[in-house]
């Protein structure tokens, strides 16, 4: 009897010691998810433009200068 005792002790603390795991590793889950959509609801600073739109401009202009030398008469 003392054993099944025991048995039932040692089972039964290791069912509150994995619940206390559990439910503290979906709080932490819950508080990363929290941290992630703040970060997503927060986005981008508006006025700074990717690197791909910088990019796109800067070719844009580097024609636009071009087609403006060939409209002088400007050999390039």
């Amino acid at each position: 009897m003392d054993q099944l005792v025991l048995y039932f002790g040692i089972a039964l603390t290791a069912l509150v010691g994995a619940t206390i795991l559990s439910l503290i590793g979906l709080r932490a889950f819950a508080g990363w998810l929290d941290f992630k959509r703040a970060e997503l609801d927060r986005g981008r600073e508006p006025g700074t433009p990717n690197t791909v739109a910088r990019i796109d401009i800067a070719d844009m202009k580097e024609r636009l200068r071009k087609l403006e030398a060939i409209a002088a008469g400007v050999d390039i």
